[in-house]
């Protein structure tokens, strides 16, 4: 059966106060931690295992020439975690890390925008972006998960739940509070790209 909008609910500022106010979750298929490192630009020996909690913590006063984040494995899919960071919101980065596979990210900032993608090899197939609404053309693929968690393109706005369930649609993987918290997190910092 599938998750409602209201099943994600436990992602909230009162459980997880600081992702909450911004985040960016990115899964890529196919992909360990350190080839997803190293496709960013990073070197996985300079990566140090950590959980969420301290990933969360961890100071991030490296300048804007550098983002932090963490990457689990969760079954065939890398997930990358960015307490306030958004390169899973930059098409171009997007596009470059789908190459031969596939990319879900999903993205909020501490305004509220938010932005949901959905690439593959290289190609954005599905999008939502803060103030300019969902893509013109739903995919074959998530036209009856649209419809089954009742998600009118025109109205529905991504806080709402829909980012998640077209997530684990697109992946296969159910974030819980659980598998968030529970994965441990190979975590460093990148530098950003220009």
């Amino acid at each position: 059966m599938i998750a409602t909008p209201g099943d994600c609910a436990w992602f909230s500022h009162e459980r997880f106060p600081e992702l909450a106010e911004a985040y960016c979750f990115t899964y890529v298929h196919g992909l360990t931690p350190e080839q997803l490192v190293v496709r960013l630009g990073g070197r996985p020996e300079d990566f140090t295992p950590m959980t969420l909690g301290e990933l969360i913590e961890t100071p991030r006063g490296n300048g804007y020439d550098t983002a932090f984040l963490g990457v689990a494995t969760m079954g065939d899919w890398v997930f990358a975690v960015e307490p306030n960071g958004g390169l899973g919101a930059d098409e171009e980065i997007i596009t470059s890390l789908s190459a031969g596979t596939r990319l879900v990210s999903h993205f909020r900032d501490v305004e509220g925008v938010e932005y949901f993608y959905w690439s593959e090899d290289g190609e954005i197939r599905f999008c939502f972006i803060a103030d300019e609404g969902y893509s013109e053309e739903v995919p074959e693929e998530i036209v009856e998960i649209m419809q089954r968690i009742g998600a009118d393109r025109r109205h529905l706005h991504p806080g709402d739940g829909p980012a998640f369930l077209l997530a684990e649609h697109l992946t296969g993987i159910t974030l819980t509070p659980e598998l968030l918290e529970g994965s441990t997190y190979l975590c460093g910092v990148i530098p950003e790209p220009r």
